[in-house]
């Protein structure tokens, strides 16, 4: 025998798949059950965050557009406090994003071969991943993607919604606006001056706006190399 012959008999076999049994097979059902109920929690967790930013944009309208001579000031606050919720919901979407993804992950190589008529094996590539995501949990996307996310789907609406409401509290209210400077007027709080208050704002939306598309990019190239893959996130 010569050595390389030799070194390849000493080396460890690979490990080989196996058919699942009845036993293994309800485990694993109840395991994708146990996913699901995980990640309907936090997705309800996810729109109750909505929910407060829907209803504080809402009550900063209210304030606002009550009378022609309410200030334009909660609806520039508000903007904040919507910030703060998209933050919160990112956070609370990295953890629905755990459970979301072993739950696919079950749906496309466990069911969906189940559904085929294929044997179901245990010990292949998508069962170590999972064994793997399971024995050392983590987040599957950072804090900046989930928040960019969450920004394109749900709170870019809120966002325009409370842009343009700003700006219109300022063309109509008291009366409709007439000259550039009754704008600085208008926009002005306390000391700080109108030109500051409105390009604060405009700076304000652009920047998130530049954040969802570069987040949005950051998406896309992971998607492209989890194309043809195995994956988790």
């Amino acid at each position: 025998m010569t050595a390389p012959e030799s070194a390849a008999s000493d080396a460890p076999a690979a490990p080989r798949s196996q058919i699942c049994s009845a036993a293994e097979i309800g485990a694993i059902a109840h395991l994708y059950r146990g996913e699901i109920y995980r990640s309907t929690v936090w997705r309800t967790r996810l729109d109750s965050t909505t929910n407060w930013a829907v209803v504080t944009t809402g009550i900063a309208l209210s304030a606002t557009f009550s009378t022609p001579q309410a200030s334009p000031l909660p609806m520039a606050l508000v903007g904040l406090i919507v910030s703060m919720f998209l933050l919160l919901e990112a956070r609370r979407y990295r953890y629905f994003n755990i459970w979301r993804a072993r739950a696919r992950l079950l749906e496309t190589d466990f069911y969906t071969p189940m559904l085929r008529g294929e044997p179901l094996t245990l010990n292949t590539a998508w069962s170590r991943l999972l064994a793997t995501d399971l024995c050392r949990p983590r987040y599957h996307v950072s804090l900046a993607r989930a928040a960019g996310r969450r920004l394109r789907r749900t709170y870019a609406w809120i966002f325009l919604i409370q842009g343009l409401a700003y700006y219109a509290k300022l063309a109509i209210h008291p009366t409709q606006l007439t000259a550039l400077s009754d704008l600085w007027a208008r926009a002005a709080v306390g000391p700080i001056p109108g030109e500051v208050v409105v390009g604060a704002g405009v700076v304000f939306h652009l920047s998130w706006m530049v954040f969802a598309a570069v987040t949005l990019q950051a998406d896309q190239r992971s998607w492209s190399q989890r194309q043809s893959l195995i994956a988790i996130g």
